[in-house]
């Protein structure tokens, strides 16, 4: 029992103890190590909640993905404003003026684009508002008007990357042939 009182003792980092560690009854020592656990406790719902409100901040973006050509959407619309996000890789992706065009004509008068890269990735953020805000802004239509536009060049870089893995197998066979 005192061994296993003395490694719980020196779990216990010093500035938590109030005192010297050897002076410790076995009662205060479990009763530190029990603060102490509940500190941690709450230090670990604080990280959790901060991971929260960052994931917030990403909400449906993956930095991460796995699929070089594959290009992603969401739209957020608050009240009479709006926010349009596209992650592409740096090779491929929309031209934003077919996006442009897009919100135009769904009533969206375009305030503010940038882009920002993160290695291979390239994120467009769009803000927007609505051009009449009696009218205001229609999320679903925009979102799926943006995501056909999304699948369409989905597709074709998929094709594009197909004929280039073609072309350089012709090209391997060829050289192979000499």
């Amino acid at each position: 029992m005192k061994g296993l009182l003395s490694q719980l003792s020196s779990l216990i980092p010093t500035t938590q103890t109030s005192g010297s560690k050897d002076a410790l009854t076995k009662r205060d020592l479990l009763e530190e190590a029990a603060s102490y656990i509940k500190k941690l406790n709450k230090k670990i719902e604080s990280l959790k909640r901060k991971r929260k409100v960052l994931g917030m901040n990403m909400q449906g973006i993956h930095m991460d993905v796995t699929d070089d050509h594959k290009i992603e959407v969401q739209v957020r619309v608050k009240d009479v404003l709006m926010e349009v996000v596209l992650l592409s890789g740096l090779k491929n992706g929309l031209k934003l003026h077919h996006v442009f065009s897009i919100l135009e004509e769904e009533g969206a008068e375009v305030i503010n684009a940038n882009f920002s890269t993160v290695g291979d990735k390239i994120m467009h953020t769009i803000h927007s508002q609505a051009i009449s805000s009696r009218i205001g802004l229609e999320e679903k239509k925009i979102k799926e008007r943006l995501e056909d536009l999304v699948l369409m060049a989905n597709e074709s870089n998929s094709e594009d990357q197909k004929n280039k893995k073609i072309n350089y197998l012709d090209d391997q066979m060829y050289y192979d042939n000499y």
